[in-house]
């Protein structure tokens, strides 16, 4: 295709949504891919693919389910998650600083996305394994506002995107790294790409950005998230080094939104620099609510139950990356072995097991003992073992007395055999990236005016999350904007 009416820049999520709307508007697409087919998806590729959305009840799963039975409908409580908790979500941990216009058009266009995307061939499934616990009557209950994800996971939301974007015509360019923005001062005409060895210019109608954030480059990451960042690990794609936004910014783009902050989790400390397909997402470590994380003091340094795990696990990477030498250990018992998510089990994992406390302290590498026996016993001391556990709400079982309390779901680390898992940070995507206009994801100048002919979606959009995140925001924020960057674009393209 040697003069698409849209281009759009990456091949992930978003920039599928953007292609997909701009091609059901009728406009002929282009899509570049920095990555090899092989590596193909961006960082979309490496979730576990869940999407938060607003729903009503089990009658707006099912709409979105079709092959939920009626035994599973039976058996679960799906709750709800009306736009008033997702924006009370998105407003309290981002300490209030969204983008009100931005977060309005994420919530109210989230479930209407979803059916779009549904409605175009992806398939979703209820989180069974990782968002719901059976409760003392035996049903499934949904908790945190996250319900849904993507068959297959994330690899299986790339791989239907793919399919579903070859069908309906959209040419789609593997090893074709986009350069710069073909830019007369005024308005975008297209894109100067690298692809097989050449350099070569191709314009177009109108350009949709939409190619990640700059977790993968390492000197943006200690310029702008500060030092130290360069030892966080990559969770995604290596190719997410923030092309899309340098682009943007030498057209005149404005710069908005959290630079200091990211997406950072507890992710293994031996994992590779960036992320590993064949691992997928199993290097996080998610199930720290139900035991205590200790640092190379051997002191806990966080209140593990401070919320469910969809609303702190986004911010304690960067905890766990300013602890000394920038690790922690998760401490567990026996008790709560059975709560552990699946990522605790596979094979590349740094782990520490013993049948004493004083056996497992000398087993955790880069950990003071003493310091480590005398944290576990004032923790035991401290939990409140009248109030009942229930790991299905915020149960109020917390301690008494300590430096940094325990919220919810304090245990006693008591019962053998012990098991530890060392973590690191583990970086998923940066906050801060392009100004964008709410009403069509079209790119604004340093001035606040538009640029013609160039419109943005997914991770390289800044305002929207600051210091904190919604589990399972990232994917839905990319397919709604980048379902309004598609059709925006068309239409300025027809024009």
């Amino acid at each position: 295709m040697t003069h698409p009416d849209i281009i759009v820049v990456g091949a992930g999520n978003a920039a599928f949504c953007a292609a997909l709307a701009a091609r059901e508007a009728g406009a002929s697409v282009l899509m570049l891919e920095r990555a090899p087919e092989a590596e193909n998806g961006g960082n979309s590729r490496f979730t576990a693919g869940a999407f938060r959305f607003a729903y009503g009840g089990v009658d707006d799963i099912r709409a979105l389910c079709p092959d939920l039975s009626e035994e599973q409908a039976a058996i679960t409580d799906f709750g709800d998650y009306p736009e008033a908790r997702f924006y009370d979500d998105m407003f309290r941990l981002t300490r209030y600083r969204t983008d009100a216009d931005l977060c309005e058009r994420l919530v109210t266009e989230s479930r209407g996305t979803m059916r779009w995307l549904h409605g175009k061939g992806i398939r979703f499934m209820p989180i069974y394994g990782r968002q719901a616990f059976r409760t003392a009557d035996g049903r499934f209950r949904f908790w945190g506002g996250l319900t849904l994800e993507a068959w297959g996971g994330g690899p299986g939301l790339v791989d239907g995107h793919t399919e579903i974007a070859r069908a309906a015509g959209i040419d789609l360019r593997y090893g074709a790294r986009a350069l710069g923005l073909v830019h007369d001062g005024h308005r975008v005409e297209g894109v100067r790409l690298k692809h097989d060895g050449r350099i070569e210019t191709v314009p177009a109608g109108a350009v949709v950005l939409a190619a990640g954030g700059f977790q993968a480059n390492p000197e943006w990451r200690t310029r702008y998230l500060g030092p130290g960042w360069e030892l966080a690990k990559v969770r995604g794609s290596r190719f997410n080094t923030g092309d899309g936004i340098r682009m943007a910014l030498e057209a005149g783009a404005a710069s908005c939104g959290n630079w200091s902050g990211g997406h950072a989790v507890a992710w293994d400390y031996n994992a590779p620099e960036f992320g590993d397909l064949a691992v997928g997402d199993g290097f996080q470590k998610h199930s720290y609510p139900w035991g205590v994380m200790v640092n190379a003091a051997g002191r806990r340094f966080v209140d593990e139950g401070a919320d469910f795990r969809n609303y702190t696990y986004a911010r304690y990477g960067r905890v766990i990356l300013e602890q000394p030498d920038g690790f922690a250990w998760q401490v567990f018992d026996a008790r709560v072995a059975h709560l552990l998510r699946d990522e605790y089990r596979i094979r590349q994992v740094t782990k520490a097991k013993a049948d004493t406390l004083e056996a497992l302290a000398g087993r955790l590498e880069g950990v003071d003992r003493d310091g480590f026996l005398a944290e576990m016993a004032a923790y035991n001391e401290a939990v409140d073992t009248d109030t009942p556990f229930d790991a299905t709400v915020k149960d109020g079982r917390g301690t008494r007395g300590l430096a940094v309390n325990k919220t919810n779901w304090a245990n006693p680390i008591a019962e053998p055999p012990f098991e530890a898992y060392r973590v690191g940070c583990g970086l998923t995507f940066t906050f801060g990236g392009l100004r964008i206009d709410p009403a069509s994801a079209q790119v604004l100048d340093s001035d606040l005016a538009p640029i013609p002919g160039l419109y943005a979606a997914g991770e390289l959009v800044g305002g929207l999350f600051w210091f904190n995140y919604p589990g399972g925001t990232g994917l839905t924020s990319g397919a709604v904007f980048g379902r309004l960057a598609g059709r925006s674009a068309a239409a300025a393209a027809a024009g």
